[in-house]
């Protein structure tokens, strides 16, 4: 009987498998061109002595409990303050991470009666917090300011008089496009709506002291930012700015930051150390931006792709099965690329998602490239 149990699990996973769909956990391997730790803080020593140095003068290593008893850390209350200034906003507050502070903010400030409209290729946990929230939800097709505005018309013609929410990152995870934030901060104020703005890949490596690609609309009263902290600030965790009446809202009625235990002191002490970091060592994003120019020629030249401009690089492939295939030879080439593949992205589109950070250099970056030509090569014949 226990084993029938299962069934049904184990007919899911050989459905997987039929569509070279499986995923299964892989150890790191060689060169880093997979992890989004973009500029090698993560590993850096100055983040490091820092966090050594909290730990001998007594810094906890956990928080103990939620924000709302007594995990309310100096340390988290520390970094809010200094993250909303960094950032320009009213207020911020600290998640667990990038996934929760998505999924929080979007069951929790659109109401009854609002309505989520949702770049589709937004990040699955804003898709997923839309879908348990308590306001409608539309898609819109990638970077279509119009087709946002269509949306929000046909929901007031329909008779919809709630606030409208859009929702987009600043520099998308799979494809590594910028969503064009000046035309939608434009609609938002045409529309009397909310734009909330993803900037996971962003933060550390664009706009004035790496404050991300949304810093001039930043502290605006219709504009919600999420920062995360664990991937070019080297840590983990989530900053959310917004304006304080909003923060005092998801205090107050944000079921994932009222009942979580708070995140690690600790983490909050990195994030701190990081935003201190961008500002005082601009020479790394300067060494990631040429490296990823030099990459991006690489890529032109060597294997006849066109690069995406920024330091998520996407080599489509198509199958999934000739995506995993091309991943693992390269793998064993001694350069750590990773497949990636529907639900992830859409359909047909499977690929190779080369990420570019610090802990490459050009020489690497130059065998990389020439190795995937090659496999490419052998993939064609």
């Amino acid at each position: 009987m226990g084993a029938a149990l299962l069934d049904r699990y184990e007919a899911t996973l050989r459905g997987l498998a039929r569509k070279n769909r499986l995923r299964g956990l892989l150890p790191r391997v060689g060169f880093d061109f997979a992890s989004n730790d973009y500029l090698g803080l993560a590993t850096a020593q100055r983040l490091r002595a820092r966090l050594a140095e909290a730990l001998a003068e007594g810094t906890p290593v956990g928080a103990g409990g939620s924000r709302l008893l007594r995990g309310n850390c100096p340390e988290h209350e520390a970094l809010e303050e200094r993250a909303a200034a960094f950032f320009g906003a009213e207020r911020a507050l600290y998640f667990g991470g990038g996934y929760v502070a998505n999924f929080a903010v979007l069951t929790t400030l659109p109401q009854k009666g609002d309505l989520i409209v949702l770049d589709e290729l937004v990040h699955a946990s804003a898709h997923e917090g839309a879908r348990a929230g308590r306001a409608e939800v539309v898609a819109a097709p990638h970077n279509d300011v119009s087709a946002i505005e269509d949306a929000i018309r046909a929901y007031r013609a329909a008779g919809g008089t709630g606030r409208a929410w859009i929702v987009v990152e600043s520099l998308y995870s799979m494809d590594g496009d910028r969503a064009p934030l000046g035309d939608l901060v434009a609609l938002a104020d045409r529309c009397e709506a909310f734009l909330f703005v993803d900037e996971a890949h962003a933060t550390g490596l664009y706009g004035p002291d790496g404050r991300g690609l949304a810093a001039e609309f930043e502290g605006r009263d219709n504009v919600v930012v999420l920062h995360t902290c664990g991937k070019a600030l080297g840590g983990s965790g989530a900053l959310l700015t917004a304006p304080r009446t909003l923060a005092d809202f998801l205090i107050n009625r944000c079921r994932p930051f009222i009942y979580a235990t708070a995140p690690p002191p600790l983490m909050a002490i990195a994030a701190l150390e990081a935003l201190a970091i961008l500002r005082e060592e601009p020479e790394r994003r300067e060494r990631l931006a040429e490296l990823v120019a030099f990459a991006g020629q690489q890529l032109v030249d060597r294997c006849g792709r066109m690069p995406s401009g920024s330091q998520i690089l996407p080599v489509v492939i198509g199958d999934n099965g000739r995506t995993m295939a091309l991943a693992a030879a390269l793998q064993a080439r001694g350069f750590d690329l990773r497949g990636v593949r529907p639900p992830t992205v859409p359909e047909g589109t499977a690929r190779l998602r080369i990420s570019l950070t610090l802990n490459v250099d050009h020489a690497a970056v130059s065998a990389m490239t020439e190795a995937l030509a090659e496999e490419l090569g052998g993939l064609a014949a």
